[in-house]
């Protein structure tokens, strides 16, 4: 499994924005499609934001984040605006080779998650 690790989380206000980072090692990053996904306690994990190479994202985050691919860098980053104490979760990184992208809105279709980085929106 590629390796993933989250960072970018913290405590913000509402209506400010946050950009998470994950950033990817151990296998070939451009062979991966990517996603975001996030859990409140209590929750199930819920998508977010994916790309293979058409991204697509939850409609309780269209328009107010921006998944963003950098492949030299091995990278995804997750660009959040006006936010909302509703988004006060745990968010996650994941990946699964292109090869087996089917059903990106379910948590099972990934293989390979990060440990995730916290966001908490203040009211």
């Amino acid at each position: 499994q590629v390796h993933l690790v989250e960072s970018g989380g913290g405590l913000v206000q509402t209506g400010d924005s946050l950009t998470l980072s994950c950033a990817a090692s151990g296998g070939i990053f451009t062979g991966y499609a990517m996603g975001w996904f996030r859990q409140a306690p209590g929750k199930d994990r819920e998508f977010v934001a994916s790309n293979n190479w058409l991204t697509r994202y939850a409609s309780s985050v269209e328009g107010r984040f921006t998944f963003i691919r950098e492949n030299t860098k091995n990278m995804v980053i997750l660009q959040m605006n006006n936010l909302t104490p509703e988004d006060t979760v745990r968010y996650y990184c994941a990946a699964v080779p292109r090869s087996r992208y089917r059903m990106y809105g379910n948590p099972g279709s990934w293989g390979s998650w990060g440990q995730g980085t916290q966001v908490v929106v203040s009211s």
